[in-house]
């Protein structure tokens, strides 16, 4: 690049040649990423006969809303629908708490043997017992077909505590630890008076990561819960989408099998959109800290 007056930069022919090429290929990602959301979000609106017979391309066709109208009449789906909601508000709430318990100690230069602690959090990412052991564990614990079975395990993300600890370690100068101790300030308040404000980018970063988490999650509900009532969306849309499990309800008032049939594919399509929409929802509010929560605390070990 060549700076002309004035402070312009004129391109060279060969940065043309590279901003052209690069354009292209992020262009040819987002249509790889984005066609697929499209499709989905377009075929959940169109009329069941066009989607069974592949006339859905990019814009809904015969616009309805009779995939919703039947999903949001299924009981198990409206139920797992709540479930799922009230997973990842608990299981989030608990682990970011827990996380930031653990992760704000660790940053201090004055906790003793805070690098054998580190040692001991490091060691349970690369060692488990194992599904039967921790199965076992949760079954003698009295934890089985509830849902702390999914929340309790899993409540310390050592990789979370780590970045959380890069975070406080950067960001939270000793100096200011010190003044508060000089005006009287405990640890505890000092967490919650001064750390807590200052550290809105990573708390957004642990909201989204357990949060994706939870509400992704099916192989824990799968193991953990027996009770068809605890079940949460996504073990509902897996019972549609792999096991092609569909009550006759969710088929009332349908004639014909090509009716059936393309009801059916129209309900996977409505089902996968309600459950996306949610960390859709989500991610615009803490976008704004997101990327800032994730750069500071991954930049330092």
């Amino acid at each position: 690049m060549k700076k002309t007056k004035g402070s312009k930069i004129n391109e060279t022919r060969q940065d043309k040649v590279f901003n052209a090429i690069n354009t292209a290929i992020l262009w040819l990602v987002l249509i790889l990423v984005a066609y697929p959301l499209i499709y989905v979000l377009s075929a959940s609106f169109s009329n069941p006969q066009a989607v069974s017979s592949g006339k859905v391309w990019l814009w809904p066709v015969d616009f309805t809303l009779r995939g919703y109208e039947v999903v949001f009449q299924h009981p198990d789906i409206v139920r797992g629908f709540f479930n799922a909601i009230y997973i990842t508000v608990l299981g989030t709430v608990v682990q970011v708490i827990i996380t930031i318990m653990a992760a704000y100690p660790l940053s201090r230069k004055t906790l003793y043997g805070k690098g054998v602690i580190t040692l001991f959090f490091t060691f349970t990412m690369f060692f488990g017992g194992g599904l039967i052991p921790t199965f076992i564990l949760i079954n003698n614990l009295g934890l089985y077909n509830t849902y702390w079975a999914l929340i309790l395990p899993g409540a310390v993300g050592v990789y979370n505590v780590i970045v959380a600890r890069t975070f406080f370690q950067t960001t939270i100068p000793e100096d200011l630890f010190e003044a508060g101790q000089l005006d009287g300030c405990s640890d505890f308040r000092f967490l919650m008076s001064v750390v807590l404000p200052l550290s809105k980018p990573i708390i957004a970063v642990l909201v989204m990561f357990y949060a994706v988490g939870h509400w992704n999650s099916y192989f824990g509900p799968m193991i953990y819960l027996a009770d068809k009532q605890l079940y949460p969306l996504q073990i509902v849309l897996r019972n549609i989408l792999v096991q092609n499990q569909f009550d006759s309800q969710m088929m009332m008032d349908v004639a014909s099998m090509e009716q059936q049939k393309g009801l059916a594919e129209l309900i996977k399509y409505a089902v996968i959109v309600i459950s996306s929409l949610p960390m859709l929802i989500l991610y615009p509010f803490i976008q704004k800290h997101f990327v800032k929560g994730v750069m500071i605390g991954a930049i330092k070990g």
